[in-house]
């Protein structure tokens, strides 16, 4: 058996050994008001008392603000430039083809899970889809599973079975706030009964797509998950809870859908079927956002007028930003092989979509909420321990979560 060694290093930076279990939560969607606002309705006594008696602080998150390209900078502690994963979807220009970014093959540097198991720490990795569990649990030995399928776990593909017996609760519907509450018993009973050194859960967004701060849907949600959060704190763990990405209204005043439907703004401006839109949002689960978020990237011909094409789209209602690729690499941190001739970010109250008639939101019972662009880039970084040595002026990220966890909770914190 390995021995345990003082420091495990993975992609540039270096991190202490745990000497108690380290819980790290991603909950989706989680901007920082929801927190606030159900402290504030009195249903969350444990995250007040994390933020009365821990540490509270506030971080970005990558953009795009979308699933896949945080998760994956969150356990790798570096941004997409690095690892690769720069959306949930993307063109791969190699193939000539658009592709779902949920396979290990595009992975450009390792997860600071995999460096630890290899170190020889028990780390357990619990997800709520099953489009992140391959990613998330790639290289790494030890306990990795979905909530979406996790009757299909097993110790051969999963470091585990019956983990329905083991959380005591059937496979939930993936449309459901009960996907999220099965990764959070879960880590309560990996806790009690595995006792893993290093653990990460990250949850869905399906609750905060459709309940703002302060409404009784989302304050349901974070008093069950606050609930949670006190059974992983009584069992001694630390516990280290950020985001990845926050959450935004994507609506007028009535209620209606703002979108830019940008496939078609680019045949108007490019020609018909010159550009080709691609929105990184896309994945299995569209129903609650119509796989429409505030950022796409366009691919252009070779012969198209780049920065002119910026500028007609900079004057387009609802659109807030727009890069050439090498300005985007740069300023969002993203790998410049794998996101378009053109980087497009609405604002706060919009999205973009292709063409109307590529985006189905009969789904849509509640109005819409979204998220992709710099609107939703602020997430709570809480800690149920008091932090040392960190910088007042250090720019934080939620990438920066585990280095938080890892190396500023003093050893000898009880």
């Amino acid at each position: 058996m390995t021995t345990n060694p003082n420091i495990v290093s993975s992609n540039g930076r270096v991190y202490k050994y745990p000497t108690q279990p380290v819980v790290v939560l991603c909950i989706d969607g989680c901007e920082p008001d929801y927190i606030t606002q159900a402290i504030q309705a009195g249903v969350a006594p444990n995250l007040d008392r994390m933020l009365s008696k821990g540490t509270s602080l506030i971080g970005d998150c990558v953009v795009p603000s979308f699933t896949n390209p945080n998760n994956l900078s969150i356990v790798t502690g570096v941004p997409p430039a690095v690892h690769g994963i720069c959306g949930n979807y993307f063109l791969d220009t190699s193939v000539g083809k658009e592709v779902m970014m949920n396979d290990p093959s595009y992975l450009r540097a390792g997860t600071l899970l995999a460096a630890f198991s290899r170190a020889g720490a028990k780390v357990a990795v619990v997800t709520a889809k099953d489009k992140l569990r391959t990613l998330l649990g790639h290289e790494m030995q030890g306990i990795c599973f979905s909530a979406e399928k996790a009757d299909q776990a097993t110790m051969a593909n999963g470091g585990i079975d019956d983990v329905c017996a083991l959380v005591g609760k059937p496979v939930p519907s993936v449309y459901s706030a009960d996907l999220s509450e099965f990764v959070f018993a879960a880590g309560v009973k990996l806790l009690e009964q595995h006792r893993p050194d290093l653990m990460y859960l990250s949850t869905t967004d399906y609750v905060q797509h459709k309940c703002a701060p302060g409404t009784p849907g989302a304050n349901a949600f974070y008093e069950m998950m606050d609930a949670y959060l006190g059974e992983m704190d009584a069992l001694g763990a630390i516990i280290a809870l950020t985001a990845d990405h926050g959450m935004s209204p994507k609506t007028d005043a009535a209620g209606k859908p703002k979108i830019v439907f940008l496939q078609e703004v680019m045949d108007e401006l490019a020609g018909a079927g010159k550009a080709c839109v691609i929105l990184p949002i896309t994945d299995p689960y569209v129903v609650h956002h119509g796989a429409l978020g505030s950022f796409a990237t366009v691919y252009l011909p070779a012969d198209a007028p780049a920065k002119e094409l910026a500028e007609s789209l900079r004057a387009v209602v609802g659109i807030e930003v727009v890069l050439t690729r090498e300005e985007a690499a740069e300023r969002f941190e993203l790998p410049r092989d794998r996101i378009g001739d053109l980087v497009v970010v609405s604002d706060h109250l919009t999205v973009i979509g292709t063409r109307a008639s590529e985006h189905d939101l009969s789904g849509l019972t509640v109005p819409l909420r979204s998220h992709g662009g710099l609107s939703e880039q602020k997430v709570p970084l809480l800690f149920n321990r008091q932090l040392q040595g960190v910088s007042p002026a250090r720019r934080l990220r939620n990438f920066d979560i585990f280095d938080l966890a890892l190396n500023h909770v003093p050893v000898t914190t009880p």
